[in-house]
């Protein structure tokens, strides 16, 4: 059992756990997930790690309820347990596995659209804690939606808020922000790093290509089960089927296919187009574990 040591309700779309969960805590890095059961009969459900605490043995991750499954958990409050959870999971964030120097030398920039905060916020705060301070562009609908705005401040080179209707800093979208930053403030970047909805993510990466960056995004949004069994998360990246939650979550955003990702996204979400595309695909529909 894993204990909830935290809930809090952050705005109308958005909730917080803080779980006891210390053989995690120890091993997670940034960019990585859990998979997390509320009951025996309960759906899996992939969730990003937004933040951990290997002193304390916990960590915190961000949910909206949208189906039954996360709806369900709105029951769960303080002092209440999962029945279980797994992970780490997914590949941790490229940045970790660079060279500091090299790293050090990178002008970075990150765009979070809505709850992309939330898996953000971790790997500017291990920046941070590597003397790196990166720019980040938090952008929400209207100005109740923003999420880890003083923990992204505390962490972050720079932070620039966006909202869609203007209600809170710059009004317009992130990748508005960005070409503002490069275009009219000379500012220069050596990788992006989008985190959001599909859509949201697929015009960052148009908009960064135009101006020279390369890009990484994070395909958590179309996880189901976690281990590349379901199908749900199945990509083309450069030419090559992948799965978002095996051998990602992040991927090089210009060598991902956004069009049929978002396609295959719609599809799924019916038993009649899961079983059309398990006959599409035929055995390159499930990934597997990796592990095996």
């Amino acid at each position: 059992m894993y204990t909830i040591k935290k809930a809090k309700q952050l705005n109308k779309a958005n909730y917080l756990m803080v779980l006891d969960a210390p053989v995690i805590a120890k091993h997670c890095m940034p960019g990585q997930f859990i998979i997390v059961k509320k009951e025996e009969n309960s759906e899996r459900i992939p969730l990003t790690i937004c933040d951990y605490d290997r002193e304390e043995g916990t960590i915190t991750i961000v949910f909206q309820p949208v189906g039954v499954s996360t709806t369900k958990m709105l029951s769960l409050k303080e002092g209440d347990a999962f029945m279980d959870v797994v992970g780490p999971l997914g590949r941790p964030s490229d940045l970790t596995e660079m060279p500091l120097e090299e790293l050090k030398k990178m002008k970075l920039l990150f765009i979070a659209g809505g709850v992309g905060a939330a898996p953000i916020y971790p790997q500017v705060k291990w920046l941070h804690e590597q003397g790196i301070d990166a720019d980040v562009i938090n952008g929400a609908r209207t100005k109740e939606l923003v999420l880890f705005e003083e923990e992204m401040r505390s962490v972050a080179g720079n932070m620039y808020i966006t909202t869609d209707d203007g209600s809170y800093g710059f009004k317009g979208t992130g990748t508005a922000m960005m070409e503002e930053l490069v275009n009219n403030q000379g500012k220069h970047y050596d990788r992006m790093i989008a985190i959001g909805p599909m859509i949201m993510m697929k015009f960052c990466v148009l908009s960064a290509k135009k101006l020279g960056i390369p890009t990484v995004v994070s395909m958590n949004p179309i996880m189901v089960d976690g281990t590349g069994m379901c199908g749900a998360c199945r990509l083309t990246v450069n030419g090559e089927t992948k799965f978002a939650c095996v051998d990602g979550p992040e991927f090089e955003g210009d060598n991902l296919d956004f069009d049929e990702a978002m396609k295959r996204a719609r599809m799924y979400k019916t038993e009649e187009g899961r079983a059309m595309l398990a006959l599409q695909e035929g055995e390159t529909h499930h990934g597997g574990c990796g592990n095996c």
